[in-house]
């Protein structure tokens, strides 16, 4: 029983950090109908960067602050840069354009980095154990799910509840009838697009001390990413979120029970909710 609960509760951890890593993508995919591959590898380079920082300072904080910060400008300038342009606006160029952004990203932390897997430092603060009955977890494991769901009402506010939130609605719904009202439609994409991957950033710099940093990281947390946001909804922050925690139930279970087929379990979840629902348990 107590290995269940452990299991249980690692994979809600999981889960958070898939959410993270799944509510960019959500925004750029769903609100922007950008086809972005290079998401994971925003979430490796700030894991990266945030593990250096960490190490060379001894802050984690400031890993955090300088991680985010760091790919909320790569995303800025990523979108301004390529995905702004005439070229890139059918979705095979945009898959091109940002799966070579992948592999250069991706090939950058090699040549910095190495192959050798990473584990950042926890904070201090944050190094003990919680007891709950007989079972002791990390603290650090709900130190991320707090994060996750603080994260999850933040960005359910500023999407239901505030005017760059209706901006970015109206946006989705009729770009020209936003532009007719003086709305700078073009701005507000720039800014949705860093904000995604910003998330990415965030997600990759708190998970450094869970899941570690190592090459390859990247495209396991997009498809994973990918097979979220199918299963919630495109363009849904409701869906990602529980899609996020049952894609981690699954894949997490799958290996205990049928370790062989764990892969084939979470394939087979999203192929039952295209089937049942293709907009997904959670549309927007």
């Amino acid at each position: 029983m107590d290995f269940i609960v452990i299991q249980l509760v690692s994979s809600i951890t999981f889960g958070m950090i898939l959410f993270l890593v799944a509510a960019g993508m959500t925004l750029i995919f769903g609100l922007m109908d950008i086809v972005n591959m290079s998401h994971g590898s925003y979430f490796l380079l700030s894991g990266y960067v945030g593990f250096a920082v960490t190490k060379y300072t001894g802050s984690f904080l400031l890993g955090v602050l300088v991680g985010c910060l760091l790919l909320f400008i790569v995303g800025i300038l990523a979108y301004k840069g390529l995905l702004q342009q005439p070229f890139a606006r059918t979705p095979l160029s945009q898959v091109l354009l940002t799966y070579g952004m992948l592999l250069i990203i991706d090939n950058f932390c090699l040549w910095i980095w190495g192959g050798i897997p990473q584990t950042a430092d926890k904070p201090e603060a944050l190094e003990g154990p919680v007891h709950l009955g007989p079972v002791v977890f990390p603290l650090y494991w709900f130190a991320l799910i707090i994060a996750g769901i603080v994260v999850a009402v933040l960005l359910w506010w500023f999407q239901e509840r505030t005017k760059y939130g209706a901006m970015v609605r109206a946006g989705v719904d009729d770009e020209k009838m936003t532009e007719a009202i003086g709305i700078n439609i073009i701005r507000v994409k720039q800014l949705v697009y860093g904000l995604g991957a910003l998330l990415a950033g965030f997600g990759g710099v708190i998970s450094a001390p869970f899941l570690g940093v190592y090459i390859g990281l990247d495209t396991e947390l997009l498809v994973l990413g990918l097979v979220v946001i199918i299963v919630g909804g495109v363009g849904s922050l409701r869906g990602a979120f529980f899609g996020a925690l049952l894609v981690s139930l699954v894949d997490t279970f799958g290996k205990i029970v049928f370790p062989e087929f764990a892969m084939f379990s979470i394939f087979a979840l999203m192929a039952v909710v295209l089937v049942v629902r293709p907009s997904g348990l959670l549309p927007r």
